[in-house]
């Protein structure tokens, strides 16, 4: 039916071209006449006799000439000049003189001369099945979406035949499929157009491409067909969203593991194509800003990378979202849980902390008092964590645990004494148990602070001072020092003099104690011949609560000055004055005694070291003076030229540095024998009353001198034994009494030993100049091993 009314279509367009055409020609020709050829004729094949057709006289052709004027195909044509036969020029291509035109009609203009006649002379070249369908190519490659919805169309290039009505295209056929059909549009003037349209969803994931096969057909018969190779491409759409390789990501990680460290990868796919089935990584915007500091994702890879420092103490587990995405369009998302447990490391060392100290104990604590409150903390966990303390050796302090983990209390152990020492270091040791072991060390000074237990103590004990007598009132003559090895107040020492009554009251009624210094005032002059050693009590007291004391015994020992002159105890005349008569027979020989000068010095020492000399004499070459013991000798015997009487003026000095003298005035008389006799009776009388003056001054003297005997032993015993053997030796006493009114003391100051004597020198003494006048220094022998020196 559909072929039918194609057909009958046609005709009537060719009838109305064929009108128009012949309506055009007679209009401005004379006649006219039509043929019709197929097309792709012979060369020479005749079209038709013009002549005949026209009614022109076949004779008359001789004498006029006809030819083909006109027309852009004259060459496909030519015409008889003898018989106005028209045949084909060349063979004549429809398709190619009349392109894509229904009717394919050509003019002629032909021409007779003389006279001129015009004819016109139409051809048309009749269609030939010559030609098959064609596409403009063999392969046509299409894509198609798989979302594209069922009843989409797609518009085909129609196929191409040169042919022309019946022998043009006349329908297409579609290669069975179960996705596609085919419809074809009549466009009209033999125009058919395909469409391809989906009847069935597609599915790139099931299948990426379909292959069809289009052919077009002509209506020839047979028919010409030609075909194209149909390819449709699905094209991917983002149907499919990315999914992950595993169920659960779980990994372990070591603390401080280094930057850079791959932690785990994790794995995604996508079943779409190109950047729909492209799979980036990302994490989900949950994830927090401090974990991302610490962990980086790369986007493509899917490997999760240390970036920042891993601190089990801060984090045990990290639980990170992953988001897998793909790079459609309308991307689709897939997230997954990672989970990163991080494994403690021993990177941590024990942490000591001192919550409550005292920066100060007396040192008078009992042991077990809490100094410090100690927290010991470890931020690792299990064998990492757990932490064993100690204290340093050698402390009396010690470490005890408390009821709470990881407090120790620092306690002392035994008792304290500041004086010895003062302040301790004491060094906490806290050691983890990891492999291997940190540990920690911290120092805290503890400070032991001063309690008043220690009494003063005196630079000597006892002391032993030299004081020359004459000494200036109210000036200072010695001083004590006791020093307390407590600090501040209760070092801080007053000294007063023990004051108990009785005679040695009256004796220290004149002596004053500085109660800052120590130092001792005497507020009058001492005299060596009245008093010469005494003793008393020295309190040092601390200011401490409650105050300490202590006592010290002080010897103080008178050194004699020269400040007394020699004293004549004979002669001494009937008057008082030191002046005595002496009566000598005549007869007597050289060396005789005639008499001895007496004489006594309160002082001791040099100062009472008496010599005799004579001032003046009558005869030198009669008389001689023993300088050291004063006795009067002759040198000759008399004879008769002498004088009956010679006076002696004897000079009696002693030896200090001013040295003192008094003179005493011998007359000695010559007598003859007879008379010496009788006065020698008188004399005797005389002298035994002088003999008695001079034995009461001898028992004052060596009363004195044995009472500072006595004295002196009992002081030295006391020191004795009140201090240890190394003082023994210091003050060393002796006698040394020729019979004369000689003593002396000895005694011991640093390298030197002195001995105060008496007016007698002891044989192998030396005297020792710019010393005081009654001490001698003894030769040095080798000191017994421990002696101390002052």
């Amino acid at each position: 039916m559909e072929q039918r009314g194609c057909g009958a279509w046609r005709e009537r367009r060719q009838w109305v071209v064929f009108m128009v055409a012949l309506v055009l020609f007679w209009s401005g020709a004379s006649a006219q006449i039509r043929y019709s050829i197929s097309e792709e004729l012979m060369e020479g094949t005749v079209v038709g006799d013009i002549v005949k057709d026209l009614g022109i006289d076949l004779s008359a052709l001789k004498d006029r000439g006809f030819r083909i004027v006109s027309g852009s195909t004259e060459p496909l044509f030519q015409v008889n000049q003898n018989d106005g036969i028209l045949y084909v020029n060349q063979k004549i291509d429809r398709e190619e003189v009349c392109e894509r035109s229904s009717v394919c009609l050509i003019n002629l203009k032909t021409v007779l001369e003389n006279p001129l006649e015009i004819h016109y002379v139409a051809v048309e070249v009749l269609d030939v099945n010559d030609h098959s369908p064609s596409f403009p190519e063999t392969e046509k490659r299409l894509e198609m979406s798989e979302s594209a919805l069922q009843g989409t169309r797609f518009q085909l290039h129609a196929a191409d035949d040169p042919d022309s009505g019946q022998y043009s295209v006349q329908q297409y056929k579609l290669s069975q499929n179960d996705h596609f059909r085919l419809e074809v549009k009549d466009r009209g003037d033999d125009r058919k157009t395909p469409i391809l349209v989906l009847q069935k969803t597609l599915d790139r994931e099931a299948l990426k491409s379909h292959q069809l096969i289009l052919t077009a057909l002509d209506g020839g018969k047979p028919p010409r067909s030609g075909e194209i190779r149909i390819t449709v491409d699905v094209s991917d759409v983002n149907d499919n969203a990315p999914v992950f390789t595993k169920d659960v990501y779980s990994v372990l990680l070591n603390e401080n593991a280094p930057l850079g460290t791959t932690v785990i990868q994790v794995n995604a796919t996508d079943l779409d194509e190109g950047s729909n089935g492209e799979v980036i990584y990302s994490f989900a915007n949950d994830v927090q800003g401090k974990v991302r500091k610490r962990f980086d994702l790369n986007p493509k890879t899917g490997e999760i990378i240390v970036t920042g420092v891993i601190d089990y103490e801060e984090n045990k587990i990290y639980e990170l979202d992953i988001q897998a995405s793909d790079k459609g369009t309308a991307a689709l998302t897939t997230e997954k849980s990672v989970i990163i447990k991080i494994v403690d490391v021993n990177d941590n060392a024990p942490e000591i902390e001192v919550t409550s100290f005292a920066n100060a104990i007396p040192e008078d604590s009992r042991p077990g008092t809490t100094v410090a409150l100690i927290n010991v903390n470890d931020l690792d966990s299990g064998l990492n964590g757990k932490v064993l303390s100690s204290i340093s050796e050698g402390v009396p302090f010690t470490l005890t645990p408390s009821l709470q983990d990881n407090m120790y209390s620092v306690v002392t152990k035994s008792p304290l004494d500041r004086e010895k020492q003062s302040e301790y270091d004491l060094t906490i040791v806290a050691k983890d148990a990891g492999q291997p072991s940190l540990s920690s060390v911290k120092t805290i000074s503890v400070v032991v602070s001063d309690v008043n237990d220690n009494s003063p103590e005196f630079s000597l004990s006892p002391y032993a001072f030299y004081v020359t007598e004459n000494n200036i009132p109210g000036a200072s003559v010695f001083s004590v020092t006791a020093s307390d090895r407590d600090l501040n107040e209760n070092a801080l020492i007053s000294y007063h003099i023990i004051r108990n009554g009785g005679e040695i009251n009256k004796l220290l009624s004149f002596l004053n104690i500085n109660p800052e210094n120590g130092n001792v005032f005497a507020q009058k002059s001492f005299d060596f011949e009245t008093l010469k050693t005494f003793q008393f009590q020295v309190v040092a007291t601390d200011s401490g609560t409650p105050s300490q004391s202590s006592n010290v015994t002080i010897n103080v020992f008178i050194l004699d000055q020269n400040d007394n002159a020699p004293v004549i105890l004979y002669p001494v005349s009937a008057n008082g004055s030191a002046e005595g008569v002496e009566e000598i027979p005549r007869n007597v020989n050289a060396g005789r005694l005639v008499t001895k000068v007496r004489a006594y010095d309160a002082d001791i020492g040099y100062n009472g070291w008496l010599l005799f000399s004579l001032q003046e004499v009558t005869d030198h070459s009669l008389f001689a003076l023993d300088r050291y013991t004063g006795q009067i000798r002759t040198l000759r015997s008399f004879t008769e030229t002498d004088e009956a009487e010679h006076k002696l003026v004897i000079l009696v000095k002693d030896n200090g540095n001013v040295s003192l003298s008094a003179t005493a005035t011998v007359i000695i008389k010559v007598v003859e024998p007879k008379e010496a006799f009788a006065a020698s009776d008188v004399k005797s009388s005389v002298k035994d009353e002088e003999e008695n003056s001079v034995t009461f001054y001898l028992i004052i003297t060596l009363g004195s001198v044995s009472t500072l005997f006595l004295i002196s032993i009992v002081v030295l015993i006391v020191m004795q034994c009140s201090k240890p053997t190394d003082y023994s030796s210091k003050y060393l006493q002796d006698t040394n009494n020729d019979g004369t009114l000689c003593h002396s003391i000895q005694y011991r100051s640093g390298d030197k030993r002195y001995m105060l004597v008496g007016p007698r020198m002891s044989i192998g003494s030396t005297i020792v100049p710019g010393s005081n006048g009654n001490t001698l220094v003894l030769p040095e022998h080798r000191r017994a091993s421990g002696e101390v020196r002052s």
